[in-house]
């Protein structure tokens, strides 16, 4: 082939980047080295977001190992955090909220960083006239970052894990005890379809980000669903507020290149040229490659998500099998020392109800509080073991026989709290509670708002 003929062909290979203008406004070069390093060092150093990536690893890897970006920036964060809230600023490990003192001190930190970056990088940098080759770099790793998120939380929805079905305890739990967060947990998990359909909508916002063609598409499934967890989260104290305020942001850091043409197709009634996010690589090949590589992790990211909410699922979830004497039980009668106990609510001894579920055991006292406990069940031989919860060794409260001379009997003879007890105890129908009976009606002549 000749040498015109190679360069021909060379030239092909090339992608012509669409029209831009050759010099950003001041202010837009200004927004764009801010965002660049407040969301780059964000999405580097905020635990999860980068974890994320290990998809089907990150079940072999170490539990905490999620947390070691926080750890290394203790020596930092901590001595800012104590000076800029004046109390004690620690990471708690142990904790699962994304509000802790640790983090907001975390985030504060990443935007002192990201000021002084910024007016160093616009002294040192005012000539240049745009940064178009490093905007789509970074729109890219954006893109990586909100697509492996929408995807956690998505599928932690889909195989519905997050918020799972209320527990037989909540059903004996007054209104009025929930706090916010535990309302909302049980108003989704009490309907499996309606998570599994918002997780639908993340997961669908997730894998869209993943291919260039649909990632402007990908970007505002996003914002429409983040925005709504972002407004659940902050009227119903849910501590994922600093996370999900940033994911909105991000999805509109991604839509940001897109705005005047989606302002001029959705508000203001102009033709508007096809959407094209920017792209760093000119070569066709590249580009193909690139795309297989962003489809690749993308489908590496969902496989590992899809492998641990269903090991959580079918292990501690709505899947897994329901224990022995699985149900809520109401005690009928209570004898100690062979003396039976009436049911007075001032009675600290006699148990009201028990309840035996797939987290574990729960009794009520006659004051209605409800006790959480570690029972062991031994159907062969008969035999109840129950212990108080603890980090340590657990303190055994009680130890029975049992047996059930029907399905919906229970006799408990044995110790309890090393008095001699006998407890008869009758199963309760859970349909009798109408969130677990009442189910759907197409037809309704009043509506049943008990």
């Amino acid at each position: 082939m000749s040498a015109v003929g190679t360069e021909v062909l060379d030239r092909e290979d090339i992608v012509e980047p669409p029209e831009q203008p050759s010099r950003w406004h001041p202010l837009t070069r200004i927004a764009f080295r801010f965002s660049f390093v407040y969301f780059g060092l964000f999405c580097l150093l905020f635990t999860q977001i980068l974890f994320a990536f290990t998809g089907l690893l990150a079940r072999s890897l170490p539990d905490k190992a999620v947390l070691w970006e926080f750890r290394a920036l203790r020596p930092i964060v901590e001595p800012v955090g104590r000076l800029l809230f004046d109390t004690d600023v620690v990471l708690h490990e142990d904790s699962g909220s994304g509000d802790q003192y640790f983090i907001w001190s975390f985030t504060f930190c990443v935007l002192i960083a990201a000021v002084v970056a910024t007016l160093v990088w616009t002294v040192l940098d005012r000539r240049r006239p745009n940064y178009r080759q490093l905007q789509a770099w970074f729109l890219l790793f954006i893109r990586m970052c909100l697509g492996g998120q929408m995807l956690f939380y998505g599928f932690a929805k889909m195989i519905p894990t997050q918020m799972s079905q209320p527990a037989l305890a909540k059903l004996l739990q007054p209104y009025g005890e929930f706090s916010p967060v535990s309302v909302l947990w049980n108003q989704v998990g009490s309907s499996p379809a309606y998570e599994i359909l918002l997780g639908s909508a993340e997961v669908l916002g997730g894998l869209l980000l993943f291919l260039p063609r649909t990632a402007t598409l990908g970007a505002m499934v996003s914002l429409v669903s983040m925005a709504q967890v972002f407004v659940l989260n902050m009227t119903f104290d849910v501590p994922v507020k600093i996370l999900s305020f940033h994911l909105l942001l991000l999805s509109m850091v991604l839509l940001a290149p897109q705005a005047r043409r989606l302002a001029n197709m959705l508000v203001l009634n102009r033709p508007s040229e096809p959407a094209t996010q920017p792209d760093p690589f000119r070569s066709k090949r590249i580009r193909s490659i690139a795309i297989a590589l962003q489809v690749a992790v993308g489908v590496w990211m969902s496989l590992g998500f899809a492998q641990t909410d269903l090991k959580y699922w079918n292990e501690g979830g709505g899947g897994s099998p329901k224990p022995p004497l699985y149900g809520i039980w109401t005690v009928s009668e209570f004898t100690q020392d062979g003396v039976p106990l009436a049911p007075l609510t001032t009675d600290e001894t006699r148990w009201q109800r028990v309840v035996f579920d797939i987290s574990g055991m729960t009794y009520q006292k006659m004051d209605g509080t409800l006790v959480p406990a570690v029972s062991t069940v031994d159907t062969a031989a008969h035999k109840i073991s129950v212990s108080a919860p603890s980090a340590g060794q657990p303190a055994q409260i009680a130890d029975f026989s049992f047996e059930q001379p029907a399905p919906d009997r229970l006799t408990l003879n044995g110790q309890l709290n090393d008095r001699p007890v006998t407890i008869i105890l009758q199963q309760v129908d859970l349909n009798s509670f109408p969130l677990r009976g009442r189910g759907f009606n197409w037809v309704q002549d009043y509506g049943y708002f008990r």
